[in-house]
């Protein structure tokens, strides 16, 4: 509700935060204001979006949040999550955006806005009432984020990574794996791949081997082409999807 989003806007001024993103909001008038104090500013100049895809759009990693820790999304794919503390640890260093996604209040994010996600942070609590107010929940969050110092390691850009998992689909495809677990087996490699925070070259490397894999599979006993990350890296070009030239 409108007094929530103006006391996140007010938590992420404390902390030097600034790019709010609001995904089909409600009204926010003079109430969301008065809670935001002297951040007003953030609310004013905040994206308006209507899809979940839109606001995320050109973030390297997405982080979903939630209130239980270690959340299952079915008897066979763990969603592990990470501390607000962890999660800094881990960013330290690296270059890029991150986008923090914040549910609602009342039942926080849909276990199809989790699956979304490359990362799922959770704040450690009583298990005696584990789920927080949204403002005060964002509070931490902020104060622990504020204390990551951007580096020199570029994180993959999102369109490599999309490329990537879908290569590794086809693979699995072409290799008859099973139907029944081919979406859960993508979805735990887009949560590997997450943690991972993988360069672009990182990508363009495992595109070589994916791609030797599949020749390998196709041409059995025969010599692997010499050049397979080369030619990934050009097919990627082509598509306008590498952002950074083969080393």
């Amino acid at each position: 509700y409108e007094g929530n989003v103006g006391s996140v806007a007010r938590a992420m001024k404390n902390f030097g935060f600034s790019d709010l993103v609001l995904v089909r909001p409600c009204e926010i008038g003079d109430f969301g204001l008065a809670m935001a104090s002297h951040a007003r500013d953030l609310i004013e100049r905040a994206r308006m979006v209507d899809a979940l895809e839109e606001a995320v759009a050109g973030a390297n990693l997405v982080l979903g949040t939630s209130g239980i820790r270690g959340l299952s999304t079915d008897r066979h794919l763990r969603v592990p999550s990470l501390s607000p503390k962890e999660l800094a640890e881990r960013l330290q260093g690296t270059k890029g955006e991150v986008a923090l996604l914040l549910g609602r209040e009342d039942d926080g994010l849909s276990r199809e806005e989790l699956l979304a996600c490359d990362i799922v942070v959770t704040i450690p609590t009583s298990r005696e009432y584990p789920i927080m107010n949204l403002s005060h929940a964002a509070t931490i969050l902020f104060y622990e984020l504020s204390s990551v110092e951007p580096g020199d390691l570029a994180l993959a850009s999102p369109e490599n990574l999309a490329h990537l998992l879908a290569h590794f689909r086809a693979a699995l495809a072409e290799s008859e794996y099973h139907r029944h677990k081919l979406e859960k087996t993508m979805l735990m490699l887009k949560r590997i791949l997450g943690r991972a925070q993988l360069t672009d070259r990182e990508v363009q490397t495992l595109h070589g081997i994916v791609r030797n894999l599949r020749w390998g599979a196709e041409h059995r006993g025969g010599e692997p082409p010499e050049d397979g990350e080369a030619r990934v890296t050009a097919e990627m070009k082509r598509a306008g999807r590498a952002q950074n030239p083969p080393i």
